[in-house]
């Protein structure tokens, strides 16, 4: 058996990022290698995380009025081929079928990507009239993109699980307001639920999704400097409606072209969450999506075992009772200390420690994951004080991330010094852009530096364009990014 230092994260967060994220994710038992080159397998730790991430969104979009549905993977080359610059966009990343056994199967099928084609063809069927409207479909389904190179668990992978919306309106009104608000939506669950902070604003042209009028997005920042798209809500227009002819018969019985939007987020949060909070030990996670979070181990020796193996389990029944996520530990074939460094290595976010002393005093020992800090309570305040614990580890992995990326946001006074905060310490570097695609472009050859985000909030735009000094239109947030 592996000694619990062999077992554990081998290298420092600060040292080797990559190698540190690597050992988390299969060490704290989220995911494994699959044997085909840029796939995963989700091992049941990692998602139970993911459907605590569902079940929350879940319940937002249907109190919002959304349901959902269910599309095939398959999509025919021609329906891909009708919003040309959509296809175009997403060709270099489409696997394709096209044989079913050893037979030629004609035209292409693309395994999905996204759906926008799939699920709008089949909309142009249901929507005749103004009555049809709005309609608010969400999928619970993964999608699929050939990332052969720079893979990367929960990151980067050519398949992925996602959820995907698309509505239909009748007036382009309504479709922004969808999109802000569904923006808003994802904004709580990666603040309120995750606790990573995001910055929130517009795509550039440049970098707005394939077919989309303007795209928003929330931007968060990861430990070693670079930046993550968390989550996406795009304004179609009738970019899409045009071709799939999706039109309807308004009040004033002439037929209008329907306004559309699309949006999503994935499992690059898990990636996320672990990138942000983590640290040498391992998974740190909030509380609100912890699988568990509270885990009880019992310290005892041959002659105590009955008792505290009882008390412990007492205990966690009261705890459950209360609706905390509560995991009693109680196997004989690992010592404590193992345990200790197994469950901190998950991220578990709290953890009693109880022995026959703890018993004889009517107290309770918990251990903050994030802290590491001790704090004794007595045993009738057992669920008062893990409540309160728990939402002192929720507040506080905010407050510490949002240090993180204020830490990591860097105005520059000039072009050189832009340059010289990428190659150093990284981050958010907010400059001044003209709003020209030549500026951007060159300064991505330069620096590897996209923008990541024009943000709602402009207060602060510098009056100059960072590279070619031109009077200012936007201040952009720009930043390396997976």
């Amino acid at each position: 058996m592996l000694s619990a230092k062999e077992a554990g994260i081998t290298v420092k967060k600060n040292e080797d990022f990559s190698d540190w994220y690597t050992q988390v994710v299969l060490k704290a038992g989220l995911a494994d290698y699959a044997p085909v080159k840029g796939f995963i397998v989700l091992r049941p730790y990692g998602y139970a995380i993911w459907e605590s991430i569902r079940d929350i969104l879940d319940k937002r979009f249907k109190e919002t009025g959304h349901q959902n549905g269910f599309l095939p993977v398959l999509i025919p080359e021609s329906l891909l081929a009708r919003e040309e610059d959509h296809f175009a966009g997403f060709t270099p990343e489409v696997f394709w079928v096209t044989k079913a056994g050893n037979n030629d199967i004609g035209e292409r099928l693309a395994l999905r990507p996204t759906s926008e084609t799939l699920a709008y063809s089949i909309f142009s069927k249901w929507i005749t009239s103004y009555r049809d409207l709005p309609l608010k479909i969400n999928f619970w389904n993964t999608a699929l993109r050939a990332e052969i190179k720079a893979t990367k668990p929960f990151v980067r992978t050519s398949e992925f699980l996602w959820q995907e919306g698309h509505t239909v309106h009748a007036t382009k009104e309504e479709a922004e307001e969808e999109v802000r608000m569904i923006l808003d939506i994802y904004r709580e669950l990666i603040e309120d639920y995750l606790a990573v902070p995001a910055i929130r604003g517009y795509k550039s042209e440049k970098e707005k999704f394939v077919g989309a009028e303007y795209t928003t997005t929330l931007e968060g920042m990861m430990a070693d400097g670079r930046a993550l798209q968390m989550g996406t809500s795009h304004h179609l227009g009738q970019n899409f409606s045009k071709p799939f002819d999706i039109k309807y018969l308004g009040r004033d019985t002439a037929e209008h072209f329907a306004w559309q939007t699309s949006w999503g987020v994935s499992w690059r949060l898990i990636g996320a969450i672990i990138m942000v909070h983590g640290d040498d030990k391992g998974l740190i996670l909030p509380p609100k999506v912890a699988p568990i979070q509270l885990v009880i181990v019992p310290i005892h020796k041959d002659k105590d075992a009955e008792l505290v193996k009882g008390k412990a389990a007492e205990l966690a029944a009261e705890l459950k009772s209360a609706e905390i996520r509560v995991h009693l530990d109680d196997r004989d074939e690992y010592t404590s200390g193992w345990k200790f460094n197994e469950w901190e290595m998950k991220g578990v976010p709290l953890r009693i420690n109880l022995g026959p002393r703890d018993i004889e005093k009517g107290q309770v020992e918990f251990v903050r994951r994030d802290s590491r800090e001790k704090v004794l309570s007595e045993r009738g305040k057992a669920i008062e004080t893990a409540n309160l614990l728990l939402g002192k580890v929720q507040s506080d992995l905010f407050v510490r991330a949002k240090s993180l990326l204020d830490s990591h946001v860097t105005r520059p006074a000039n072009y050189e010094e832009f340059k010289k905060t990428l190659d150093g310490k990284g981050g958010f570097v907010p400059a001044g852009w003209c709003g020209n695609p030549e500026c951007e472009v060159r300064i991505k050859e330069e620096t590897g530096a996209d923008i990541r985000v024009i943000p709602f909030d402009q207060a602060g735009m510098p009056e100059n364009c960072i590279l070619c000094n031109a009077p200012s239109k936007k201040l952009a947030y720009f930043g390396r990014a997976y």
